[in-house]
């Protein structure tokens, strides 16, 4: 596994491109002023701008940067999969879905402003994230299949799926594999996505890319765990959204299928198969190891 530049560890990395994806996603947004309904680009900024841990497009740039593309080329790729997330956390806390009144720590898009507002701002931002990657600066080809990946990660086969997975298992006893079925498709989908598109994006080779999806599948699975693990461990002020929802509607859970030991137990393995991925990735993995460490370590 390469190491870091000298003076500049992971952290200070990964601060910086965290930095560079809230500017991208301000910016996308900022270009969207005098050009639609001033409620509706409200909403969208309290949907994207309020914080979060921008996993995804971390990951976009890591695994971009693992690959030998520059920031700037990162860029669009890093702002379309973070605006995806944020489309559907405004969606999955509408009423219809997990009826959810904190995010963040702050108010949900439906309690401060509207419904009918929230859903048509997480609409817009999906469409917003397609637009992005339409203008990326890359090869026609190379948009095309960033355009698909975000597509197939976002749709029926991935997020939206495991969604409706998700709801048809809440009150249901389901078997372990269904489960990791479930968050394969609702939550590492666009986990994997964020890996791909920065793999895309570098124009990495075969090889590289199917190291990268071990290591994202890994994360993928590690990610929802951990969430699992917080919802019954945390509290709503460190989470930032409301603690114990998942036990409270009688979701489907990796503490409540297998237990919490069990679920550390599984947390561990995971966090040795990512790092045995990225062993076989030539390039500068420092960032994606440390993405794969806030990952199983996270408190909210």
């Amino acid at each position: 596994m390469a190491t870091p530049e000298a003076g500049s560890g992971p952290d200070d990395t990964l601060a910086r491109w965290r930095s560079r994806a809230d500017i991208a996603l301000a910016a996308a947004l900022d270009d969207l002023e005098g050009r639609t309904e001033p409620r509706l680009l409200a909403a969208m900024r309290h949907a994207v701008l309020l914080g979060g841990k921008r996993m995804r497009p971390l990951l976009a740039y890591a695994a971009g940067h693992a690959c030998g593309a520059r920031e700037e080329q990162l860029d669009a790729a890093a702002a379309a999969v973070e605006l995806v997330h944020a489309y559907s956390l405004v969606h999955d806390d509408l009423p219809a879905m997990d009826d959810d009144a904190l995010r963040r720590g702050r108010p949900t898009v439906h309690v401060a402003f509207d419904e009918a507002t929230a859903i048509l701002a997480g609409d817009a931002l999906q469409a917003l994230a397609f637009s992005l990657l339409a203008g990326a600066p890359a090869s026609a080809e190379a948009r095309v299949a960033m355009l698909a990946e975000l597509a197939g990660a976002a749709g029926a086969a991935g997020m939206c799926g495991g969604q409706a997975f998700d709801l048809a298992a809440t009150g249901v006893s389901i078997q372990l594999e269904a489960l990791e079925r479930l968050h394969s498709m609702k939550t590492g989908a666009l986990l994997r996505a964020a890996v791909r598109l920065g793999a895309l994006t570098a124009d990495a080779d075969p090889a590289t890319r199917q190291a990268l999806d071990a290591f994202a599948q890994a994360l993928g699975l590690a990610f929802q765990i951990r969430d699992d693990l917080l919802d019954i461990e945390g509290d709503s002020a460190t989470l930032g959204k409301t603690a114990g929802k998942d036990v409270a509607q009688d979701k489907a859970t990796f503490p409540a299928l297998i237990g919490a030991d069990a679920s550390r137990a599984r947390l561990d393995g995971l966090a040795r198969q990512m790092q045995q991925a990225l062993t076989t990735v030539p390039g500068d993995t420092t960032a994606l190891d440390a993405l794969a460490r806030r990952t199983v370590e996270r408190d909210h």
